[in-house]
């Protein structure tokens, strides 16, 4: 009978021994929150886990230890009745990517446990009874964020003995955490983007379906873009991009891989550098195939047109010529065109190496180096006008620009170079984007390819000479021809000053004026020294050498020079404005522009700026920014290299009630925008 008795007492008190392993749950419409114990009963000194256990309701999540873009990781204190209680961390299990509009968070849904292990005092007594009081705080979101808390009591019996409790909720949760890696890891960076090695002797083309990087610092990456996964033999490799702050020594997160019959596994990495450089999107020879036509494209852009007027003028004195002579020109022009672009990546490498922020064009953004441009273009005018003779009289087929001989056509070639990149192609973006983030022998590689391009139609005539049969016969017409193709370059002049004054305001364009009239002393004084005697030629030439020294001298006032208001449709672009915007639901068209970039302004005249294009974005809502790269400002650039350019424009269409933006193309026109509006 008394056996009969204490087993009905032992049915009776089992629910109440049973929630004493669980707490008073804190409840709210988004999620039910309680604190569980594997124990029923504890023993002195020896460790055991509590769980911090979230339901959370459909549509809501909560966040990781590193929460992504936005958000907060929940946090547990303890109140501790008496000395000698000693709690470790919380661990996180691995998390899933959560896309919220622009952005993108590291969190969970549905149901999530957070364990962590505590030690109780050595001096507990078996017998006693302990209550255990944590205060703990999360943050769940949907489309909307609400922080809550609550306080958690648990009551355990102290026992000689522990006894489990709650064993399978407690495995389930383990077996959520992250586990140490089984395999090699290795991590680089190269300009915007970085790529994530896994080897092990597991890995097959077929063994892994999906896989994530969830770093456990803030800013080493940006957590939106997609990591791409590249599968090989015994390897996988992730695309990253690289955040805002500096690389680290070791990179650490948690990686999580998806295998081919859908189980997912998470593991603990610590990646080391050294890894393979970041895979291009494209092969290469396809990269190689967009650098040339881009390269070639740009022979139609306004900015080559003052140089081609010279090259113009030289191809036509090569009408009649010796096929030796053609061949020497077309090699020329073309080894100059090469070349500029080879320098060009060069020093893009070497200011990316060097943890710059150099992107194409990006020599416009110098005011300086505008003015500079400038001055060239008017001496080069001024050469072509009579002003002044380089290498003897025009009559002898010479001068610097519209010369013949290989040292007129290389400097032609360079200086086609410096002037097209504002003008960049619309075939161009892939493969200069590209090129940033290969090994440098292939981005040097590209670089010579789009020089090949823009050389091309001149350089057929080096493997085609006879085609100079075609050519006019040199005569008379050429001085007057000659003349006229020097106001192609007093255009480009006064259009680099019109750059100045966007850059430096009227500060920057008075000293880019003063500057010129100094040029065209030198000029006039070079000119004067070619047709005087001994000692008026030393005079002049000492006249025209003070005067260049006199402008190069005001180059350093231009970096000093404020910048005059920029004149925008709508606002100015800004990270913050745009994610205020984006959180409101409403669509956004962001304009990245620059004053030295021909094609943004004419697409800003034919297509954006249009009263049809206008009337629609004002119906449908469209907030417009406007970001000006003019002076190469570091947070725009930050934005062309999430988006895979490295220079302007670039034209991002966000839609209304969120989701990813619709990159327009690079030449507009006023039906693609109207067409993108309307879906």
């Amino acid at each position: 009978m008394s056996r009969a008795l204490l087993l009905l007492l032992a049915l009776l008190l089992a629910p109440i021994m049973g929630w004493a392993q669980e707490s008073a749950p804190v409840t709210s419409p988004r999620a039910t929150v309680t604190l569980l114990a594997d124990r029923s009963a504890i023993a002195p000194g020896e460790p055991f886990r509590l769980m911090l256990h979230q339901r959370l309701a459909p549509g809501w999540h909560t966040y990781w230890q590193n929460p992504g873009d936005a958000g907060a990781p929940p946090e547990v204190t303890f109140d501790w009745a008496r000395p000698g209680w000693e709690a470790g961390q919380l661990q996180f299990p691995a998390p899933s990517r959560m896309p919220f509009g622009p952005l993108m968070n590291f969190g969970y849904s549905g149901e999530v446990g957070f364990l962590l292990d505590v030690t109780p005092p050595r001096d507990l007594r078996p017998g006693d009874y302990v209550t255990i009081t944590a205060d703990a705080t999360w943050l769940v979101c949907a489309d909307i964020c609400i922080p809550e808390e609550g306080r958690f009591t648990l009551g355990l019996d102290v026992a000689a003995a522990a006894v489990p409790a709650q064993a399978a909720r407690f495995r389930e949760a383990e077996a959520a955490l992250p586990r140490a890696a089984p395999f090699e890891a290795r991590f680089a960076f190269s300009g915007p983007r970085g790529a994530l090695t896994i080897r092990g002797a597991g890995f097959s083309p077929a063994s892994v379906r999906e896989a994530s990087f969830f770093p456990d610092a803030s800013g080493v990456i940006q957590n939106a873009p997609d990591q791409r996964l590249t599968r090989r033999e015994g390897e996988i490799t992730l695309d990253l991009t690289r955040g805002p702050a500096e690389p680290p020594a070791r990179l650490s997160g948690v990686l999580t891989l998806t295998d081919a019959a859908g189980v997912r596994g998470a593991y603990l990495i610590e990646a080391g550098p050294g890894g393979p450089l970041p895979a291009s999107p494209l092969p290469l020879w396809q990269l190689l195939a967009f650098a040339a036509l881009g390269g070639l494209i740009l022979n139609l852009m306004p900015c080559v047109f003052p140089v081609l007027a010279m090259k113009a003028m030289a191809m036509a004195k090569l009408g009649g010529a010796a096929r030796g002579a053609i061949r020497a020109e077309a090699a020329a022009y073309t080894a100059g065109v090469i070349v500029a672009f080879l320098a060009v990546g060069g020093a893009m490498l070497g200011l990316r190496a060097a943890g710059g922020g150099a992107g194409w064009g990006f020599q416009f953004t110098y005011p300086a180096f505008v003015a500079g441009m400038a001055w060239l273009m008017l001496a080069v005018g001024l050469n072509l006008s009579g002003v002044f003779q380089v290498g003897g009289s025009i009559g002898a087929g010479q001068g610097l620009a519209g010369r013949g001989g290989a040292a007129g056509s290389f400097f032609t070639g360079v200086l086609a170079v410096v002037v097209a990149t504002p003008c960049t192609a619309p075939f161009m973006a892939t493969a200069i984007g590209a090129a940033l983030v290969l090994p440098p022998t292939a981005t040097l590689a590209i670089f010579g390819a789009m020089g090949l391009g823009l050389a091309l139609p001149y350089a057929l005539l080096g493997v085609f000479p006879a085609a100079g049969r075609l050519l006019p016969r040199p005569g008379a017409w050429m001085e007057r021809l000659r003349q006229f193709l020097a106001f192609p370059m007093y255009a480009a002049a006064a259009w680099l000053v019109w750059v100045l004054a966007q850059q430096s305001g009227p500060d920057g364009v008075l000293t880019a004026l003063v500057g010129a009239v100094l040029i065209a002393l030198a000029a006039w004084a070079w000119g004067v020294a070619q047709q005087s005697g001994r000692t008026p030629r030393r005079i002049s030439e000492a006249v025209a050498l003070a005067a260049v020294l006199g402008a190069l001298a005001l180059l350093p006032l231009l970096g000093t020079a404020p910048p005059a208001a920029a004149a925008t449709q709508g606002e100015a672009w800004s990270a913050p404005r745009l994610a205020a915007l984006r959180a409101e639901g409403k669509p956004v068209f962001v304009n990245l522009t620059a004053a030295w970039c021909v094609s943004c302004k004419v697409n800003e005249r034919v297509a954006i700026h249009t009263d049809a294009v206008q009337r629609a974005f004002e119906a449908a809502g469209v907030v417009q920014l406007t970001g000006d790269w003019t002076r190469g400002d570091a947070a725009i650039t930050a934005l062309l290299r999430e988006h895979g350019r490295d220079g302007v424009p670039l034209y991002l269409l966000y839609p209304a009630g969120g989701g990813a933006p619709v990159i327009l193309p690079q030449i507009l026109t006023e039906g693609i925008l109207l067409g993108a509006l309307r879906g």
